[in-house]
C-alpha cells in the first residue's frame, strides 16, 4: 500500500513539474509600447496681430523607453499664423517633426485679425497619437 502511494505522489510530482517547465515561455517578455499624455502649461486666450506666444509642453510615460522616438505635426484650420519649436523655422503644416526631447517649448505667432485654431498631434514610433486643440482670439488694437 504504502509503494502506491509513494509511487503516486512521485508520479503527480513528476508531472507537475514538467508541465510547470513546460508552460514556461524562454523568451523574455519586454513592454516597449507605452502610452503617453502630452501636457500643456496653460496660454493666453486672446493675442494680437504679430503676437508670439510661448507654449509650454512636455509628454509623460508611466515607463520610460530610451529607443522611443516622439513627433510633432500641426494644422491650422483657421486664421492664419506660424508654429516654431524653440528657434528653428516655422513648421509646415501636416509634416511631421522629431522632436528632441520629452520637455519642448512651441512658439505661435498670430498672422490673422481673427480667431486662429489649429491643432497638434503629438506620436510616437510605436503609432500612439495625443491630439491638442489651440483657439486664440483676436485683440484689435486701438488707433
Amino acid at each position: 500500500m504504502k509503494t502506491k502511494v509513494y509511487k503516486f505522489v512521485l508520479a503527480s510530482l513528476f508531472l507537475m513539474i514538467a508541465t510547470l517547465l513546460t508552460s514556461c515561455e524562454k523568451e523574455l517578455n519586454v513592454q516597449q509600447n507605452f502610452p503617453f499624455e502630452v501636457k500643456v502649461m496653460p496660454v493666453p486666450k486672446s493675442v494680437s496681430q504679430g503676437q508670439i506666444v510661448e507654449i509650454r509642453c512636455q509628454i509623460t510615460t508611466p515607463e520610460n523607453y530610451a529607443e522611443n522616438q516622439y513627433f510633432i505635426r500641426y494644422f491650422q484650420y483657421d486664421g492664419s499664423g506660424n508654429l516654431r519649436i524653440g528657434n528653428a523655422e516655422p513648421l509646415l503644416p501636416n509634416d511631421t517633426y522629431e522632436l528632441p526631447n520629452k520637455i519642448f517649448r512651441l512658439y505661435y505667432q498670430s498672422l490673422s485679425q481673427e480667431t486662429t485654431m489649429f491643432s497638434i498631434w503629438i506620436s510616437d514610433s510605436f503609432g500612439n497619437e495625443q491630439k491638442v486643440d489651440f483657439e486664440f482670439t483676436n485683440i484689435r488694437k486701438e488707433k
